[in-house]
């Protein structure tokens, strides 16, 4: 089979395309043959070995992707050969075969498009936990989105919409709040760290009960001054660089909740509840409630130019290779 190969930890221009042997699955395990494969920011970092997560070398990235169940090792169920179905691998999707665990495989309606299914699980997957598990978003409530434009921050624009909140799109150009609005962003903000709490305090008049914080740096604290009374701050992750140091007399003045987000752990920790949130995101795409943006779909040779879409935070949506 042909795989993308990360083989030394110096960054995406370093991967290769080889030949190797195809997997065979274990027990428990399935085989994909892999349709599309999805890309996420957090594999430009993984491939320069900057990422929490750091796999044995030599090894194929991409998180997560579509496929269809080719064999079935002893023992693995809840897939039958010849199901399309989503893939949550962690990494390896780049490749045209991937050997997993059948419990990190969900089937895909047939309403349910390649595209929209490739990149469903992690962003969306993400969004939706933070949202629905963490802050407990209710329908009225302001919710403000930092990195909107990005792979979670629009997932997190359309599920806010979707359960009945009032959304904020914050991005760093006026393109990126278009596509935003496009998906249900009630108002847009380019924004500056300086004017950030004012402007979100404006919109909303007086105050945000969420922030979905995926960016970090210097916009985080004056994102945490804009919450109102008992507001959330959800802490997806660090996408602007910096991690930031934020003061704790803020949650105490006014009872707010500062909330880690941890999907890789909660999927690991709770698998029921992570496939229900994965069926519910599913049955949304099939009703055609969500549409999971698409940047663009690459052939496996042109990774030079989907991973710099990632890196230089071009992609407005999700960047698919095609193994």
């Amino acid at each position: 089979m042909r795989a993308l190969l990360c083989t030394r930890l110096d960054g995406p221009e370093h991967l290769e395309i080889v030949e190797r042997p195809d997997p065979v699955p274990g027990p428990g395990q399935a085989l994909v043959r892999m349709r599309l494969a999805a890309l996420n920011f957090f594999d430009t970092l993984i491939v320069a070995g900057r990422y929490q997560v750091k796999p044995a070398l030599p090894f194929s990235p991409g998180g997560e992707g579509v496929g269809v169940v080719e064999a079935l090792g002893p023992g693995a169920s809840g897939v039958a050969v010849g199901d399309r179905v989503i893939v949550h691998a962690g990494h390896g999707c780049c490749a045209e075969l991937i050997a997993l665990d059948a419990a990190r495989l969900t089937p895909v309606p047939d309403a349910v498009p390649d595209e929209q299914a490739a990149g469903l699980t992690i962003t969306y997957g993400t969004s939706l936990h933070a949202l629905a598990n963490r802050a407990r978003l209710q329908p009225g409530e302001w919710l403000a989105v930092l990195g909107a434009s990005g792979g979670v921050g629009l997932a997190a624009v359309e599920l806010g919409r979707l359960m009945g909140a009032r959304v904020i799109a914050c991005a760093s150009s006026e393109e990126k709040l278009a596509v935003a609005r496009a998906h249900g962003a009630e108002a847009g903000l380019v924004y500056d760290p300086a004017t950030l709490k004012d402007e979100l305090r404006r919109i909303s008049g007086g105050g945000i009960d969420v922030v979905y914080d995926a960016v970090g740096d210097a916009y985080a604290e004056p994102a945490l001054r804009a919450l109102g009374w008992r507001g959330r701050f959800l802490v997806i992750g660090f996408a602007a660089g910096e991690i930031p140091r934020l003061p704790l007399n803020l949650m105490l003045l006014k009872e707010l909740d500062v909330q880690g987000v941890h999907w890789g752990a909660f999927l690991e920790r709770e698998p029921e509840a992570h496939r229900a949130d994965q069926r519910r995101l599913l049955d949304w795409v099939a009703e055609g409630k969500l549409t999971a943006q698409v940047h663009g779909v690459y052939p496996l040779a042109d990774f030079p130019e989907a991973f710099g879409l990632l890196t230089r935070r071009a992609a407005v949506g999700k960047v698919l290779l095609r193994p």
